[in-house]
């Protein structure tokens, strides 16, 4: 055989490199590729998500998951539309759903992070016929119910049962959209954050169904996220670890006014409150001890002034931040100048959580000794708050 001529060494040169180079950005292209959540951890003890759900020109809930993957513990905010403030994103005071359906994704996740004061670097977006869908997909949505519910439709009618009744995906779409006379906007919203912990719920306990490949695929089609699959699925492993059993969603709570004939909700003390129970919870998340987070904690609130309504928004106050108030009442006095918590359970931890977040640092015990819990309805109560001249509404004041 000849001698292979220059330009055939050459050529064969050439290809070589292009091969050289094309394993090289091969290795370097798979070497370089991150896991988005793995990421956000090394900055950020939590994982925070926005979850929209939507139906054609209109939000229908809103809600920002709080997770810490260390514990599996899950805080969640529910953010009502109707909220209202000077947005910058659309220059005007308006509903906060409104920079969803003029702006985007983006801008809306922007304008949550300035009410919350924290950063949230995932966005999860869905809308009504979809989480249908994927409602059928998962074998229904398991869904408290308070009371019964009776539906009347065009082409359907159904009762729903109080209690927890699953729903599939066509009754989901239906006890989402319908609306009962007399009906509240917070009964509304309650109605929505239970078929967001429906969902989680479901995601739980089909986590292996989820994550299989060809579910996986459903859900790449159907939930829309700015991460590539992969990132999808790193999230989706760990939002299946959370128990929705375990989980309080906390919300907005303020003073309703009217704007340019909207019914708007403006947050208590121009959003600090909501800063501050996110921040709180947050902390609480990452807390060495789970005390925090084992059940919902029952309050008896007491007024020890002459201020009118103080315990009771003290309770809306408290409400807002996941406890649950079983009782407002007078003090045995209007005269008490300290404020003082009184902790039942004898439980320090959650009693200086509690004494933080309204700046109380009175606090004795006097726990209930349980064969006296079924003697007296106040016994249930596992902390009493009397309020007194130095607490201004949001914090005992030196």
């Amino acid at each position: 055989m000849g001698k292979k001529s220059k330009s055939e060494n050459s050529a064969l040169f050439l290809v070589l490199i292009f091969a050289v180079l094309a394993i090289s950005a091969f290795i370097l292209f798979f070497s370089l590729r991150t896991d988005p959540v793995e990421e956000v951890l090394k900055n950020d003890q939590l994982l925070k998500i926005l979850f929209v759900l939507s139906d054609e020109d209109s939000v229908i809930s809103t809600d920002v998951i709080l997770y810490y993957p260390v514990t599996q513990r899950t805080a969640m905010f529910d953010i009502p539309g109707r909220t209202g403030a000077i947005y910058s994103s659309v220059g005007r005071v308006d509903r906060i759903d409104s920079v969803y359906l003029e702006k985007g994704i983006q801008s809306y996740k922007q304008e949550i992070e300035k009410l919350l004061d924290t950063t949230i670097p995932f966005t999860l977006e869905i809308n009504l016929d979809q989480f249908s869908q994927l409602t059928d997909l998962l074998g229904g949505l398991r869904i408290f119910i308070p009371s019964p519910v009776d539906i009347k439709t065009e082409t359907d009618y159904f009762l729903l049962p109080s209690g927890s009744v699953t729903l599939d995906g066509d009754k989901i779409k239906t006890y989402i959209k319908y609306r009962e006379e007399g009906e509240t906007e917070f009964d509304i919203q309650e109605r929505m954050q239970n078929t967001v912990l429906g969902f989680l719920n479901a995601l739980h306990e089909k986590k292996d169904l989820v994550l299989g490949d060809r579910t996986f695929e459903y859900f790449t089609k159907l939930l829309k996220t700015d991460m590539d699959k992969d990132g999808l699925k790193s999230l989706l492993s760990e939002i299946t670890n959370i128990d929705s059993e375990r989980l309080s969603p906390q919300t907005i709570t303020g003073s309703i006014r009217d704007v340019d004939g909207k019914q708007l909700l403006f947050p208590y003390y121009d959003g600090q409150l909501i800063k501050d129970a996110c921040k709180q919870s947050m902390s609480a998340l990452v807390a060495s001890t789970n005390m925090v987070f084992d059940r919902t904690y029952v309050l008896e609130i007491q007024n020890g002034t002459t201020v009118q309504g103080l315990a009771k928004n003290t309770a809306a106050l408290l409400q807002s931040i996941g406890y649950d108030v079983l009782t407002t009442t007078n003090a045995d006095s209007n005269n008490y100048d300290k404020t003082i918590i009184i902790d039942h359970i004898n439980n320090s931890q959650v009693a200086s959580s509690l004494g933080e977040f309204i700046m109380c640092e009175n606090i004795v015990v006097d726990e209930v000794q349980s064969e006296d819990a079924g003697l007296d309805a106040n016994l249930l109560v596992d902390f009493t708050i009397i309020l007194g001249k130095d607490f201004d509404g949001r914090y005992v004041r030196d």
